[in-house]
């Protein structure tokens, strides 16, 4: 019998080894986990590459481009439905040269095409894209999720191939196509068109919406950036249905279902508009914003609900996000046993069951109860949580115990590290605790993607990292650096994070624009939909410097960077959150609180919470506590108290 066994496992091993040994292509080199899922497709899968449009090239072939990431749901159900059809595999290879991307290994290639799609429909694609064009980059058909199949309106895989090869041997009617997508960059916004505060409080009521709390209307996407301005520019205005909106949505987005009760921590975002049904991925730059977002919110109000979000965010992420070496992974997928939201939500037996103690009454009448394919997500039609919650929430934790967690993303991205250890600065003036998790994260980092004086995008440990690092990294890694710097006050932080600008200024910034990647082929723009613009990052950044460092020459720069944007700034108002506060620092002042460090540390708390939102803190040899512009010392005073009252006053007075 054991012969047998032993025999049986042996035969099974080698027949998965020759299954998956049956289609193997070139992305089986890469470190992606996005592009690993799709090395044994039965498509001749090749990488973004000169080598790859040279062999397209040569054979007379256009080029199939597919852009996704591991988590995306859609991409999962392309690969299932298509990618492993032997069928479809044999037209594509036959008739095309197929490329995978990771949108986020790649954001620049990525951001160009989703530039073009946006500029041809008028409308965010989202992902996978899926891009059809010539060896020479010039697209000629552009689409989102493709069925395998058509049906009803929409056509598929089976007839798409062949009217696009056909169109390619066309030469008038892939002229035509291609000269759809061959847009040019609308003319300068006419000078009537300003911007300015009030431009900004129109902008901001215009997209709010009252009814459900946020700024979408069929899906809503937790904007951490844009939720952060209501705030800003309705302290700036005295406006307090702007401040109450603030509120409001941070109030929405921790009770409904974007919020996930069980574990803590956010969803990528909401299929519908009242923050109800989530898409179940958790995103690690979504946990870092939004760390920092409901921290500085729990600082303005004392609400116990922002605190203790902050508190389980962190918490989820420490518990699957986090490595041994103390860096973050990068997403978690929606999906667990191939199916959505099967982790996150509960049968009807199980809340049943959980409703028969009657301590939860409260809880059961506070509930939305969302259906989400007959089986129920956790979201709460209040702004504060009921009695007994936590006794609820370790419930849920009991049921999911069982369960297998969702697919994580395991790779390294710089940028989203330095963003989380951003996060974890910020949140150390509520636990000191965060403060060594993120010197030891700052440190591990550094350690592993920072190396001979180069800074590299992502990778997969304990792989030696390749590719060099992009805007958003540096961006980012600045940012990190000066909240590190406004935590312990170490010197070298600030210097490192001005080489670090100066660095990048050399590798992406040329002729007033600011560029994605080193080729500098995609200038980077103000678009902060998923999570902050790098450029606006970038120029915020430039500005912080130019305070803590007395520096008009990068005050200049940074005037100079923002001057380049303000087309954009003109058209999108309030859609560009970051770029519009990097707009207000320099109009409105940042303020610098100058004193001793062992004055700053004692008051750090009373410090975070001063509402005037263009705050630093700078180490300064003396027990007296200044406060500074870029030009002038407005006040000086012994007593924190009255320094802190001239800083409230600086709003109005200046």
């Amino acid at each position: 019998m054991r012969i047998l066994i032993v025999t049986f496992f042996l035969s099974f091993v080698l027949c998965s080894s020759l299954y998956t040994k049956e289609y193997t292509n070139e992305l089986i080199n890469e470190t992606s986990p996005y592009l690993q899922q799709h090395a044994h497709n039965p498509v001749q899968w090749h990488i973004w590459s000169a080598k790859t449009f040279e062999k397209a090239v040569r054979e007379h072939k256009p080029i199939f481009l597919s852009i996704g990431y591991s988590t995306c749901h859609w991409c999962h159900v392309m690969e299932k439905e298509s990618f492993s059809n032997k069928k479809i595999a044999n037209l594509l290879n036959k008739y095309f040269i197929s490329i995978k991307v990771d949108r986020e290994e790649l954001p620049q290639i990525d951001a160009y095409f989703q530039n073009i799609y946006y500029k041809r429909y008028n409308k965010r694609a989202g992902w996978p894209l899926n891009i059809f064009m010539t060896p020479q980059k010039k697209v000629f058909y552009m689409s989102g999720y493709i069925p395998s199949e058509s049906f009803d309106n929409q056509i598929g895989f089976d007839k798409l191939i062949f009217q696009l090869q056909q169109l390619y041997n066309n030469k008038t009617a892939l002229h035509k196509a291609i000269k759809k997508f061959d847009k040019k960059e609308k003319a300068s916004v006419s000078s009537s068109e300003s911007f300015s505060l009030q431009t900004l409080v129109n902008s901001l009521v215009e997209s709010y919406n009252k009814e459900y709390k946020g700024f979408g209307f069929s899906r809503e996407f937790p904007l951490a950036k844009k939720t952060a301005l209501l705030f800003d520019v309705g302290y700036l205005t005295h406006n307090k249905k702007l401040q109450k909106a603030y509120f409001d949505i941070l109030d929405a987005m921790a009770m409904r279902g974007l919020y996930d009760h069980g574990d803590g921590g956010f969803f990528r975002y909401t299929v519908d508009g009242a923050w109800e049904i989530p898409h179940f991925e958790k995103m690690l730059y979504n946990q870092a914003e939004l760390s920092e977002l409901y921290t500085r919110a729990y600082l303005l109000s004392s609400k116990k609900l922002y605190r203790d979000v902050v508190y389980e965010t962190l918490t989820m992420v420490k518990r699957h996000f986090r490595t041994k070496e103390g860096l973050f992974y990068s997403a978690s997928d929606a999906q667990s046993d191939g199916v959505e939201g099967k982790y996150y939500t509960f049968s009807q037996k199980e809340m049943e069951s959980l409703f028969t103690n009657k301590q939860y009454d409260e809880i059961e009448d506070a509930l939305l109860f969302g259906n989400f394919h007959n089986r129920f997500h956790i979201a709460f039609d209040t702004k504060k949580r009921p009695k007994h919650y936590k006794d609820f929430q370790k419930e849920l934790q009991k049921i999911r115990c069982s369960r297998n967690y969702p697919f994580i993303d395991k790779k390294i991205n710089t940028a989203w590290n330095a963003m989380m250890i951003k996060a974890l600065f910020k949140a150390s003036v509520l636990n000191k605790v965060y403060k060594k998790d993120a010197q030891n994260s700052l440190d591990s980092l550094l350690k592993h993607m920072y190396k001979d004086g180069e800074l590299y995008h992502q990778t997969l440990l304990p792989y030696i990292p390749k590719q060099k690092g992009i805007l958003e990294d540096y961006a980012f890694l600045i940012a990190a650096l000066l909240a590190g710097y406004e935590t312990d006050y170490d010197k070298q932080k600030l210097l490192f994070a001005r080489y670090l600008t100066v660095k990048a200024k050399q590798l992406f910034y040329n002729k007033g624009v600011w560029y994605l990647s080193r080729e500098q082929e995609v200038p980077a723009q103000s678009s902060d939909k998923y999570y902050t613009s790098p450029a606006s990052q970038m120029i915020q950044n430039i500005i912080h410097i130019a305070a803590l460092q007395n520096s008009l020459k990068d005050e200049k720069f940074a005037k100079k960077s923002l001057q380049s944007y303000m087309r954009e700034l003109r058209e999108k108002q309030s859609d560009a959150p970051a770029l519009a506060e990097a707009f207000l620092m320099l109009q409105k002042g940042v303020v610098v609180l100058k004193s001793s460090t062992e004055n700053l540390l004692k008051n750090k708390s009373k410090i975070a919470k001063i509402s005037y939102p263009y705050l630093l803190t700078k180490e300064k040899n003396q027990s007296a506590y200044l406060a500074c512009t870029l030009r002038v010392c407005f006040a000086k005073e012994e007593d924190f108290e009255d320094i802190k009252e001239k800083i409230e006053a600086y709003r109005d007075n200046f």
